[in-house]
């Protein structure tokens, strides 16, 4: 075997070793474990040299060497192998998400707390961005004498609601008449330019009906600005509060529950299936955790985040491939949302 590649075989094996035990690794166990024909002085020499590049370090005298984020950054990019979850496994998780099917928002949220129970690390999902996306219908449902709600259906399957009150009684002739006056109006309409000024050319349009309807109309500029908002599916934020009084875990906990920040950085993320590690992250917060990140596609097309936040110390190649396969779920089970509501 050449050089560079024993060693790469070696910092895999050291990887690999200290991901299953946490337990730093001596030249002799990792003879034992990799089936390498050479000497323990050779294997010596070689984690020498992964030290020297600042891949494995020794964390004390005499112990064995454990990865630093450099190495796993070099385990990730160039031995990694990855291999798709069997078709049982992709069926399970396909059936448990169609357990809550009925928006983008529940599929999502499913999707995180499938995530946490599979990964055990926190579990991060983001909704589509809707503001390319564009109105598909809009509709309104009594609520009570004087109460009804807009409900706003955009392309990409997201559904926005808001109530409002009239003055009036309202009646279901009324409702339809609304229905009717925005069906003419917004449909097909890009959702982020529904504004004010938009709003205000709708109620001149409308005439004397316009009326009728000034709250209805802001419910509806109202649902539109819900749905170009990006928010942030999650599960696992337990794990932190479990550990006390840490102040790396209060930090990450209070930058994971600001929804705008939170939402800012993972729409950074790579577009495909990637790991930043340590302090690739852009935040301090994490700069000792693993980000796994990929994207659901929505038409084909990337769409919104599907994220775990672990330690560094992380299966990579089972989470890539439980995190692939739950993208590839959740693409088919908001595909078919969409193509159900025309």
């Amino acid at each position: 075997m050449e050089p560079a590649a024993r060693k790469e075989k070696i910092l895999a094996a050291i990887i690999e070793s200290y991901i299953s035990t946490g337990e730093p690794v001596g030249s002799k166990a990792l003879i034992e474990q990799s089936g390498l024909q050479v000497s323990s002085a050779t294997v010596r020499n070689d984690m020498a040299e992964l030290t020297k590049r600042g891949l494995i370090v020794q964390p004390h005298t005499s112990a064995g060497r454990i990865p630093t984020a450099s190495g796993y950054r070099y385990y990730v990019d160039k031995l990694l192998s990855v291999e798709p979850l069997a078709r049982q496994s992709r069926e399970y998780i396909l059936d448990r998400l169609r357990e809550r099917a009925d928006s983008p928002e529940s599929i999502l949220q499913n999707a995180a707390e499938l995530l946490y129970r599979l990964t055990d690390c926190i579990a991060l999902a983001t909704t589509p961005d809707s503001r390319d996306s564009r109105i598909r219908k809009i509709s309104f449902v009594q609520t009570g004498a004087y109460t009804a709600m807009a409900v706003l259906i955009c392309s990409n399957g997201v559904i926005k609601t808001k109530l409002f009150r009239c003055e009036y009684l309202i009646t279901p002739e009324i409702l339809g008449i609304f229905d009717r006056a925005m069906e003419d109006t917004f449909a097909g309409i890009a959702v982020s330019s529904v504004n004010r000024p938009f709003i205000q050319t709708a109620a001149a349009r409308f005439g004397e009906l316009s009326l009728l309807m000034p709250t209805a109309l802001t419910a509806v500029w109202e649902a539109c600005e819900l749905a170009g908002t990006v928010s942030t599916c999650h599960s696992g934020f337990g794990m932190l509060m479990r550990e006390g009084d840490s102040p790396l875990a209060g930090r990450i906990l209070e930058f994971l529950q600001n929804n705008r920040e939170l939402s800012a950085n993972l729409e950074k993320l790579p577009q495909y299936t990637a790991a930043t590690i340590g302090r690739e992250n852009s935040r301090v917060e994490l700069a000792q955790s693993a980000v796994i990140s990929t994207r659901y596609l929505i038409d084909g097309s990337p769409s919104g985040v599907l994220a775990v936040i672990g330690p560094m110390r992380l299966d990579y190649s089972r989470v890539f491939s439980i995190l692939e396969a739950v993208s590839e779920c959740v693409s088919e089970l908001i595909g078919e949302l969409i193509r159900t509501n025309p």
